[in-house]
C-alpha cells in the first residue's frame, strides 16, 4: 500500500476480475524481479520475441507467437497481416486498405464491447466490419454467405463471457472460413487457461492477455501459423510501431509463462473453490442477499459468486449496493452487467482471505 499512501490513491479490493480501469492483475514477486532487470538493461528485441515464440511453441505445440502492446492491439495487428501480410509497401499503406481485401467478418453476436468496440479495433486496421446473422444467432450458413465475397480478409471471433446469444461451434466457424481461403483469428482476450483448447479449432491465430490470470505486465500474446504470427511482426513498420511491446513487457510475459508451466492447475482451482465456498458461507445470513456459485461462461477453470439482491434489503437495488461498496472504504469493486436483474457477480480469484473478510464485513454493515 505504499505507493497508495505516497500519491494519496484509493484503495481498491478488487473483485470485479481481471477488469483493465482498476489495472487487471496482480504480479508475483518473481514476475516483477525479471521486469524490474528488464528496466535496468538493453536487448535486441527481436532475439525477446524469437525467444518468447520458442517458449510459447513448446508449451502449446503452436508454431510461433508474438508479444504486442495488449490484445486490443493485437487484433488490430492481425487484422493488418491477414489483409497487407508481411509486403513492405502494403504494410506501409495502412490503414489505407485500398486494393486489399478488407472485409472482416464478425458474427453479430461477438461484436462486443470491453471498454471500446471491438469493431474499432477492426478500422484501426483498415478493415471493414461485416457482421453475419443477428446478436441472438448466427449459423453456419450465415457465416458462409458472409464469407463468399472475395473481398473478405479474415473471420474474427471471440471467446468471452460478453458474447451474446447462441454460442457458435468455434471449430466449425473456422472450418467454414478455411473452406473460402480466409484465416480465422481468434480473441481469447481473459482465456489465457484455454490456451490450447482454442487452438485445437484450428484458429490460424489465437489471441490472449498474459497480464490477465497469467499477471504479466501489460502485453498481447499473438499465437498460431508462423507465416501469419511473422505478418504481425512486420506490422511494427507500419501501424504497428504505435502498437509494439516494450521490453519489459516482453520479460514479464517470459516470466509469467514460466510461472504457468510450473502451476498445479488442481491446486490453483482447489484454492478458488475454498475461497468460494468461504465466500458463499459466510454471506448466506446476511439478510437480504442471496448468493450462488456461477460458473464462467466461457469454460475458464473456477466459479464467481452470484450475489442477488432482495427488495428487502436496505439499499433495495443492486445498483445502490453496488455503489455503495464502492463508495466505502476501502472501495469495493464488484461485476455489475447483471444489476438491472439484480445480481451482482463478484470474482474472488485476485482476492486474499483478508480482503475476502473485510467484503462480508461490509455487506454485512449495509445490510443492517
Amino acid at each position: 500500500m505504499t505507493l497508495h499512501r505516497t500519491y494519496g490513491l484509493t484503495r481498491i479490493l478488487n473483485a470485479r476480475g481481471t477488469y483493465t480501469p482498476l489495472g487487471v492483475s496482480r504480479a508475483s514477486a518473481a514476475i516483477g524481479r525479471a521486469v524490474s532487470e528488464a528496466l535496468s538493461g538493453f536487448f535486441v528485441i527481436d532475439e525477446l520475441q524469437s525467444r518468447l515464440s520458442d517458449v510459447v511453441s513448446h508449451m502449446t505445440g503452436a508454431q510461433a507467437a508474438t508479444v504486442t502492446h495488449c490484445v486490443a492491439s493485437g487484433i488490430t495487428l492481425s487484422i493488418a497481416a491477414s489483409m497487407a501480410g508481411a509486403d513492405p509497401d502494403k504494410v506501409a499503406a495502412l490503414p489505407d486498405a485500398s486494393g486489399l481485401p478488407n472485409r472482416v467478418v464478425v458474427p453479430a453476436g461477438h461484436a462486443v464491447d470491453y471498454g471500446h468496440p471491438i469493431l474499432t479495433d477492426i478500422r484501426l486496421a483498415g478493415g471493414i466490419p461485416v457482421l453475419a446473422g443477428t446478436p441472438a444467432r448466427c449459423t453456419l450458413d450465415d457465416l458462409a454467405h458472409a464469407l463468399a465475397d472475395a473481398r473478405t480478409a479474415c473471420l474474427l471471433l471471440v471467446s468471452s463471457r460478453l458474447v451474446r446469444g447462441e454460442r457458435i461451434d468455434l471449430a466449425e466457424a473456422a472450418a467454414a472460413a478455411h473452406r473460402r481461403g480466409v484465416p480465422a483469428i481468434i480473441d481469447g482476450a481473459a482465456q489465457d487457461m484455454r490456451i490450447q483448447e482454442l487452438l485445437a479449432t484450428g484458429a490460424d491465430l489465437v489471441l490472449v492477455s498474459p497480464h490477465k490470470y497469467m499477471a504479466s505486465p501489460t502485453a498481447g500474446l499473438v499465437i498460431g501459423r508462423r507465416p501469419l504470427v511473422d505478418a504481425v511482426r512486420a506490422q511494427e513498420r507500419g501501424i504497428g510501431r504505435a502498437m509494439k511491446a516494450t521490453k519489459e513487457a516482453i520479460v514479464g510475459v517470459l516470466a509469467a509463462l514460466e510461472e504457468r508451466q510450473t502451476l498445479d492447475l488442481d491446486a490453483w482451482r482447489a484454492e478458488q473453490d475454498r475461497k468460494l465456498r468461504w465466500f458463499l458461507d459466510h454471506t448466506k445470513s446476511i439478510a437480504g442477499i442471496d448468493t450462488r456459485a456461477l460458473p464462467d461462461p466461457a469454460g475458464m477453470p473456477f466459479s464467481r459468486a452470484g450475489l442477488q439482491v432482495d427488495p428487502s434489503h436496505p439499499l433495495k437495488t443492486a445498483p445502490a449496493l453496488a455503489s455503495a461498496l464502492q463508495q466505502g472504504e476501502p472501495s469495493i469493486w464488484v461485476m455489475d452487467h447483471l444489476a438491472a436483474q439484480g445480481q451482482l457477480v463478484l470474482e474472488l480469484v485476485p482476492l486474499d482471505q483478508d480482503e475476502l473478510q473485510e467484503i462480508v464485513e461490509r455487506l454485512t454493515a449495509l445490510s443492517t
